[in-house]
């Protein structure tokens, strides 16, 4: 009798593992409110981050894009002096660090680390935390790929003032990542001006500094923390949008981070950052994985169908003597379970002849 089912072995069955991966733009003019009244901006009654969408928000067809926010660490030098939402502002770095950077052996909540060496080297005392739509971001942003350029002055309602930018990249990250963070691989974003030379404050310029590290990216979770008081003017801690940088840099306006740090609100902070922002690209990515079983069907194999139509007062439709050879047509793969139960079935373009003179290998891939 017809062969019914088969059992695969090790031989039969493999997995592979596809990258897809789609380039995201989104542009500065949508960013800091294209719509009237900032109607794609979303602020919340409990102001501790403003939300970034592509219409107004309240359009059926909006789409999220990102959430913005201002944290502040409670061991910054300045952070006693914040008057204005300070355990927010406190909450907002502890609860964005716990997650993306972990804990130290003490219990205590580890800081964000300018350079990713968490025993030691530059923490970031204060930053701006961009969480970037899944919608967007997919399983993963692509190392190596995010940009970012932001206005040295002026807002996107002056676009003259966007002549002189900085662009923000992880450059070099898809080989040199970390992979120290509870939330996955992350890389660090340089600053570098329009010409694509490098900033380096002038203690880095003395040490032989090529790039001035100004934050982070993990890309799993799709997250982007900016050093605030290396991008801002501080008067400790200089800053690239600074006047009093040296040679290579370009003059800015010398905003003082920490006074808005100390007395904006999250939602005043949020929106000094997004008003500079020219755009922000990337490329995401979908990890497609697949288990590919091959179906082999011997010549002895499957010649005889299981459907009752197959036979017609107990002889076989296609036989018109006892001679013939028995003739099926393979028109779908059912997967089973150990104890048959169907799993699924693969439709076949078009049905196939299967006879004692034929061999067939059907592929059957499962995508998740």
């Amino acid at each position: 009798m017809a062969s019914v089912y088969k059992s695969f072995t090790s031989n039969d069955i493999t997995n592979t593992r596809t990258l897809l991966h789609e380039s995201i733009p989104i542009t500065g003019s949508i960013i800091s409110g294209t719509y009237t009244s900032d109607s794609n901006i979303k602020s919340f009654s409990h102001g501790m981050f403003q939300s970034v969408y592509d219409y107004p928000y309240l359009s059926s067809s909006a789409n999220h894009i990102f959430d913005i926010s201002l944290g502040a660490s409670p061991v910054w030098a300045s952070y006693s002096s914040i008057a204005t939402q300070q355990a927010k502002k406190g909450a907002i770095y502890n609860q964005m660090a716990q997650v993306l950077v972990g804990f130290d052996e003490t219990g205590s909540v580890r800081q964000f680390d300018q350079d990713g060496d968490l025993t030691s080297g530059d923490k970031i005392d204060a930053a701006f935390v961009m969480s970037l739509s899944r919608l967007l971001t997919k399983d993963e942003v692509k190392k190596g790929t995010f940009s970012m350029e932001l206005a040295v002055t002026g807002t996107y309602s002056a676009p003259a003032s966007f002549a002189n930018r900085i662009i923000i990249t992880d450059s070099g990250a898809a080989t040199t990542y970390r992979v120290n963070s509870p939330a996955g691989e992350y890389g660090i974003l340089y600053a570098s001006n329009s010409a694509g030379s490098c900033f380096a404050s002038a203690s880095q310029q003395a040490g032989g500094a090529a790039a001035q590290p100004v934050g982070l990216i993990y890309y799993q979770a799709g997250v982007v923390v900016l050093n605030a008081l290396e991008l801002f003017y501080n008067s400790a801690d200089g800053g690239i949008l600074s006047s009093s940088m040296t040679a290579g840099s370009i003059s800015g306006s010398g905003a003082n981070f920490t006074t808005i740090a100390t007395a904006q609100t999250i939602d005043s902070g949020s929106a000094f950052l997004r008003n500079r922002i020219y755009n922000i690209s990337f490329n995401n990515t979908t990890e497609l994985n697949s288990t590919v079983y091959f179906c082999r069907v011997n010549h002895n194999e499957f010649n005889y169908s299981a459907n009752p139509t197959y036979l017609t007062g107990s002889q076989i439709r296609v036989k018109t003597r006892r001679t013939d050879p028995p003739v099926a047509y393979v028109t779908s793969v059912g997967m089973y379970s150990a104890d048959r139960e169907l799993l699924a079935v693969a439709k076949l373009s078009e049905p196939l002849r299967k006879d004692p003179s034929n061999e067939l290998t059907l592929r059957v891939r499962l995508d998740y």
